[in-house]
């Protein structure tokens, strides 16, 4: 064979392994070839990416989770409530009578919708009750208000919630041509809600009262049931007295017995009495009384 078809049967070889090389590039790397022809422009909210021949995935930008974590749809405040009277040794709080009243005031200066319900302590709950509050008024909730949503009206006592809620993306406030997009920026406050709280030991407000001190002997006991040191010797006993009222000062005297020796009508009827000296005095009932005022936040 000559030198000139030698030298061109060298180059047609080369040029066919250089094809097929080619070729196998393009077959097992489609991305490349991909990539000359799509361009992706990325977005604020989301970024695309396509991998070969797999479906697409999205991936949420850091900024979008905090955004969905920043603008709750509503608030909620959630507050402490005692209403009623504690007797003897019940508990769960020492013997008294407990109130509470809620203050609730849209500081904002456009209407604002809330819905509020009561959660009983190891009991039920009521239904939502729903109140307009115009710009910058305010709104109160008593233990009157809490028993009659529960439909309670007894003088028992009763502990729980009163949970408030705003709602902000919601049609409760388009409907009234209101919406709040933000909630001024990092404070969600945007109601000032106080709760005050009372405890009395009386029934009624502290006042004074007429007291009578009774001087009186025990002449005779045929009971048997008064310690015999106590026969014939001068004793006192104060007992409370109103103004204008005709009483048996010995009667009075005799029930302080019965209280003290558990005596009964017969037994007080075997006990004879003598008044030496009945002297009138002022008094003043002391209350316990305790308040305390918490802002919920």
């Amino acid at each position: 064979m000559k030198a000139w078809q030698k030298f061109s049967l060298i180059i047609v070889i080369s040029g066919i392994i250089a094809f097929t090389t080619i070729s196998l590039v393009t077959e097992h790397n489609p991305v490349v070839a991909q990539n000359s022809m799509y361009t992706h422009k990325p977005s604020k909210l989301s970024e695309t990416i396509l991998v070969s021949n797999s479906p697409a995935t999205t991936v949420t930008s850091s900024e979008d989770k905090m955004n969905s974590t920043s603008n709750p749809n509503s608030i909620m405040y959630t507050a402490k409530f005692e209403c009623g009277s504690i007797f003897a040794g019940e508990g769960p709080l020492r013997p008294g009578h407990y109130d509470t009243d809620l203050s609730i005031f849209n500081k904002q200066k456009f209407e604002l919708t809330m819905l509020w319900n009561v959660i009983v302590n190891n009991g039920s709950t009521s239904n939502a009750i729903l109140v307009n509050l115009n710009a910058e008024t305010s709104a109160g909730i008593t233990c009157k208000d809490i028993r009659k949503v529960l439909g309670n009206n007894d003088e028992n006592f009763l502990e729980g919630f009163v949970v408030i809620n705003v709602p902000l993306y919601s049609i409760l406030q388009p409907s009234k041509g209101t919406v709040i997009p933000n909630p001024l920026g990092n404070d969600i406050n945007i109601l000032e809600v106080q709760a005050f709280y009372t405890a009395n030991a009386l029934d009624t407000l502290p006042r004074e009262v007429i007291v009578d001190k009774i001087s009186f002997y025990i002449v005779q006991d045929y009971s048997g049931k008064i310690p015999k040191d106590l026969l014939k010797k001068s004793l006192d006993v104060s007992v409370p007295s109103t103004l204008n009222e005709v009483s048996d000062t010995e009667m009075k005297a005799k029930k302080t017995l019965a209280k003290q020796y558990n005596l009964s009508e017969d037994d007080l009827s075997k006990i004879v009495v003598r008044i030496k000296n009945v002297s009138v005095g002022v008094g003043v009932l002391i209350d316990d009384h305790a308040i305390s005022l918490s802002s919920i936040k």
